[in-house]
């Protein structure tokens, strides 16, 4: 696929497909590509965008994840819709391609084998990676040493298949941390397929293996109900067979 793949578009928001590897919106200093920036290239060339009306940027999806996500095309409809995030989007559903725990001992457990809640709060690393502390570590809230400072999350998630190496999860976040998903399932020890910092060993597609399958809102404005959604590639679970 190319980089970005428009599904859908009008005068207040577009939705798009977007491929891994592609930052969503630019950092500081951030010179190359971006979903954002190649968006609004498409638009600049269809004679659609100006000063006033291009992309905004309303969320994000992780470098490294592919999938579907929304950006506003004017600062009224991004002002709108994030004011108003929680109470329109109705839902938002991930897939990811998992090992599965190589020594179970060494792991949280899940609290149920097909379904469940993971409650787990995070904490960022030095390298703002998002991933859940090990609370029997010195120093995590001993009354001697300082707390570590931690952020709630809360992720459901449902297991689609599973074999003897890998394992399709279905996620739903019930808050949106950085790699939110991804630290909370590596704690289980089912790190995402690619996933080096969460300490996945297994890169069968070349790419971290976590996917925006569903956006599904209620659009800002004209208050019609609205799903998006792109599978994820079916080699995951071709892989699982």
């Amino acid at each position: 696929m190319s980089l970005i793949e428009i599904l859908y578009i009008d005068q207040y928001i577009v939705v798009i497909n977007k491929a891994p590897g592609l930052l969503s919106v630019p950092f500081p200093g951030f010179k190359g590509k971006t979903a954002q920036s190649v968006l609004e290239d498409i638009l600049r060339k269809q004679g659609r965008a100006n000063s006033k009306h291009h992309p905004f940027a309303v969320h994000r999806l992780d470098r490294d994840t592919s999938g579907v996500m929304m950006f506003a095309l004017t600062a009224q409809s991004q002002k709108v819709i994030m004011d108003n995030w929680h109470k329109m989007v109705t839902g938002r559903i991930y897939h990811a391609l998992t090992e599965v725990p190589r020594n179970p001992e060494k792991f949280l457990k899940l609290p149920d084998n097909t379904e469940g809640w993971i409650n787990d709060d995070l904490v960022m690393n030095a390298h703002h990676i998002g991933y859940v502390p090990d609370k029997k570590s010195p120093g995590f809230s001993d009354g001697k040493r300082k707390s570590v400072q931690t952020i709630s999350a809360r992720t459901h998630y449902k297991i689609l298949k599973r074999s003897r190496n890998f394992c399709l999860f279905e996620l739903e976040l019930d808050t949106g941390r950085k790699n939110q998903i991804r630290a909370h399932l590596g704690a289980y020890g089912y790190p995402v397929c690619g996933d080096k910092e969460h300490r996945s060993h297994s890169n069968p597609f070349d790419r971290l293996c976590l996917h925006a399958v569903t956006l599904e809102f209620v659009h800002p404005f004209t208050k019609e109900k609205m799903k998006f959604e792109i599978p994820e590639p079916s080699s995951w679970k071709e892989i699982i067979k």
